[in-house]
């Protein structure tokens, strides 16, 4: 199991992916029955990434966002070739696309959970009202983590 979390931890909310991986990190030695749980956080997804995804059963992507029904929202993702893919930012779906493109397999089942920020600002923390939204993301991922993914949301 991968879990890789995007954002930046200077700009208020952004750090909610990041933020959410230091908690599953500090939980990992309490929880043994959670198996291999590899972690890997970054600014942002590069094509580069897609060579993390492999020998990996599942993924979980994890990214802030200002639209997505509070206080998360978790959704199965399938490859999407040319999917949201700039110079500076890349779709979680189109690294799906590149690793299957670059290793000629099928990528690893994945999901995105997206979790509801508000304040993206430079130099701020993390708002209250996301942080009550990153507590329900990590018991979230928690207890899927435990065994229960029959319903990621």
């Amino acid at each position: 199991m991968l879990i890789f979390a995007w954002g930046n931890p200077s700009r208020g909310d952004d750090a909610l992916g990041p933020a959410l991986i230091e908690r599953i990190g500090a939980a990992l030695p309490a929880h043994p029955e959670w198996g291999e749980v590899a972690l890997l956080t970054d600014f942002q997804l590069q094509p580069e990434h897609a060579l993390d995804l492999a020998g990996h059963g599942r993924v979980l992507f994890v990214d802030a966002s200002v639209s997505c029904a509070t206080p998360y929202v978790c959704a199965p993702l399938r490859p999407r070739a040319g999917f949201g893919y700039t110079t500076h930012a890349m779709q979680p779906e189109a690294l799906l696309a590149v690793f299957r493109q670059v290793t000629g397999r099928e990528p690893p089942p994945a999901w995105l959970l997206t979790i509801r920020g508000y304040v993206f600002e430079l130099g701020e923390p993390i708002s209250a009202g996301a942080q009550a939204h990153l507590e329900a993301a990590a018991a979230f991922v928690a207890s899927l983590l435990s065994g229960d993914w029959q319903r990621p949301d």
